[in-house]
This record gives structure tokens, C-alpha cells and sequence, in this order.
């Protein structure tokens, strides 16, 4: 096979993998650039990745589970994991590592009437314990790790080990979540760690949906929007 033929297989093999990940980030960046109000384009953003999975990405997800009580357990405990340095100690995530000018600041960028609105809030709610595990799963497990050992991912497993991949991926997982690069660094670690054990999508997109489904209902019920950026 030629140069140019195993780049074409490789980009096409990609895409499913990566057009939904890139999709919501550009989602984000154009929301972000020309605050466009939330509780009108975020529901826009929820379905507009939901339909790009479906048409891109739907031969290569896989939601069969076969570890459910421990990816539960796992997605509980990574929720715990989120909040618990804020609730032990009060003013952590001021500390210049945490809020700083590459980073930001742990601080919402959401509106009170984006904040008491329902339809918005259900889309947020769907969008992060739904959309996000998926695409992001794609992406952060399934992709990323077997690209990084060989371009030629797809001659590889899911849940393939390689020392530099696992790091590199973790440490690219905790700098998408800005302030929160710490608790994002746990996740990442513990989330590949999962994919290692059970060698399963399903089982990481579920892990996943549960730690996000737990977040969104305590910012929602508490009104801890600051883990909503």
C-alpha cells in the first residue's frame, strides 16, 4: 500500500473517532467567542453533536457493557473525586494553580435566567451525562491511546497498553478541564485504567455518564454552577 493510500485509510478510520470530539469543541469556541446566550444555543450544540454521532460515528460505538456494578461504582466515585477538594478545604480551587490566566478561574459563565431556565437546564443535563461521555469516550479511550502506540489503530484492541499513551492522554484530559486540571487528571488516569480492565467502550461511556449525570445534579440541586463553565 502507498503512502498516500495508507493516509486516506488512516483519515477515514479517524473520522469517526475525532469529527464529534472537534465538533463540540468548535461548538464551544463559537459559543464562547460570541456569547451567544446559552440556554438558546445550547440546546442547538446537544443536538447538533447527538446527529453528528449518529451519521459519523454510529458503526464504531459499542455500548455493551459487561463490568455495570463496577463502572457505576467507578462513576460515582470519580464524581466524588470532583468535588471533594472544594467541600474539605474552602477556597481551594482560588490557589493560583487553579486560577490563573492560562487556566482561568472555577467560575460560571451562565446567566440566572440560564440558570433557572428548564429547557436549558434538561439539554445541559442530557448534553453532559449523554453527548459528552460518548464523543468524549470516542476520543480519550478508544481512539487516542491506540493512535499514539500505532497510526494504524484500528489493527488494535481497545484497552491496548503502552506506558507513554496511557500519560500522554491523561495529562491531555486534564488540561481540556481548565481549573479543574487536577480532579481531570484523576479522572483521566482512572478512566483509562478502566479501559485497561474491561477492554470495553460500553463500559467506560457508562462510567463516564455516571460521574457527569451525578455532577450535573449537584450543581443543579446545590446551585454549584462553577462546575459548569
Amino acid at each position: 500500500m502507498s503512502l498516500d493510500a495508507k493516509h486516506s485509510e488512516e483519515l477515514r478510520r479517524s473520522l469517526p473517532y475525532v469529527v464529534p470530539f472537534f465538533a463540540f469543541l468548535i461548538f464551544l469556541a463559537v459559543e464562547r467567542e460570541f456569547q451567544f446566550p446559552p440556554e438558546i444555543f445550547y440546546p442547538l450544540r446537544c443536538v447538533s453533536v447527538l446527529l453528528i454521532l449518529f451519521i459519523f460515528s454510529r458503526k464504531v460505538i459499542s455500548f455493551r457493557v459487561s463490568h455495570a456494578p463496577g463502572s457505576v461504582a467507578l462513576g460515582i466515585a470519580v464524581f466524588a473525586l470532583w468535588i471533594a477538594p472544594d467541600l474539605l478545604w474552602p477556597g481551594y480551587r482560588g490557589h493560583w494553580l487553579f486560577s490563573n490566566a492560562i487556566l482561568g478561574k472555577a467560575e460560571t459563565s451562565l446567566v440566572p435566567a440560564a440558570q433557572a431556565n428548564a429547557v436549558f437546564l434538561s439539554f445541559r443535563f442530557i448534553g453532559a451525562s449523554v453527548a459528552v461521555p460518548v464523543l468524549e469516550e470516542l476520543f480519550w479511550r478508544a481512539y487516542l491511546p491506540r493512535w499514539l502506540i500505532n497510526h494504524e489503530f484500528w489493527k488494535l484492541p481497545v484497552g491496548t497498553f503502552n506506558h507513554s499513551a496511557f500519560w500522554i492522554v491523561a495529562v491531555l484530559f486534564a488540561s481540556e478541564h481548565g481549573s479543574f486540571w487536577d480532579v481531570g487528571l484523576l479522572a483521566g488516569v482512572l478512566y483509562n485504567w478502566w479501559m485497561l480492565k474491561t477492554k470495553s467502550l460500553g463500559d467506560c461511556i457508562l462510567a463516564h455518564a455516571v460521574t457527569n449525570a451525578c455532577l450535573s445534579g449537584y450543581v443543579i440541586r446545590f446551585g454549584q454552577w462553577q462546575y459548569w463553565l
